[in-house]
């Protein structure tokens, strides 16, 4: 039987009321006690706890984020890209607030997150505006084997890159070669097709170049 909390959390969620929803859940707490607030999340629709869960981070604190349990964060988790957020903020946010919070194996929610399908491709969006130093030459640091977690603790994107070579060399090994990819995608040059008459010219996005071509062409209609 689905608990009424969940069935009121949902109408509030649908209709753009996440605080209310937030504070609905967290009553919980004070009424029934931490395990009630777990039990909860566990019949929650995972999209309608992301819905919830991504708006509070670090600085933002919601009793959710302290509760929710590895297996329930790793279903939230991978159901962001959903959002279609590029610059993968909120999933930062969340995820720096969950795995790093005080009483956390961070160990146990990145595995969570590995098992299920798209984890890695999670993992790899929340290292996306890192992927330079991840994955490419700018970040020595975290290749070598004698720094300590204690060392590279940021409870940010430093401290999950250590703990994924240092304690998940498959995970990290398959998050490097997904970084890999986004670099050498943003490596490749932007294409425009421009028409020139009846004929069509094809010439990297560049403005320097455009402007190069377009001043030739003055040159030659002058004379």
């Amino acid at each position: 039987m689905t608990h009424l909390v969940v069935v009121e959390a949902r109408n509030l969620i649908q209709s753009g009321d996440i605080v209310r929803a937030e504070a609905l859940l967290s009553a919980l707490v004070e009424t029934e006690g931490d395990y009630a607030l777990v039990e909860v999340l566990d019949e929650m629709p995972s999209k309608d706890l992301l819905a919830v869960i991504r708006e509070y981070d670090s600085s933002k604190q919601s009793l959710l984020n302290l509760l929710i349990t590895p297996e329930q964060f790793a279903r939230v988790v991978v159901l962001d890209r959903l959002y279609k957020d590029m610059s993968h903020e909120h999933l930062r946010g969340m995820i720096n607030s969950v795995i790093f919070r005080e009483d956390a194996d961070a160990n146990e929610f990145i595995a969570a997150i590995a098992e299920l399908e798209f984890g890695y491709e999670a993992l790899a969006d929340y290292l996306s505006d890192r992927a330079e130093e991840v994955a490419g030459e700018t970040f020595a640091a975290l290749e070598t084997e004698d720094i300590t977690r204690a060392e590279i603790s940021d409870h940010d994107w430093k401290e999950l890159t250590w703990l994924l070579r240092h304690e998940h060399a498959d995970i990290y090994n398959i998050v490097h070669a997904l970084l890999k990819v986004k670099l050498e995608e943003k490596s490749i040059p932007e294409v425009v097709h421009i028409t020139e008459g009846d004929e069509e010219v094809v010439v990297n996005n560049d403005p320097v170049e455009k402007v190069t071509r377009g001043d030739d062409e003055d040159e030659d209609s002058a004379i």
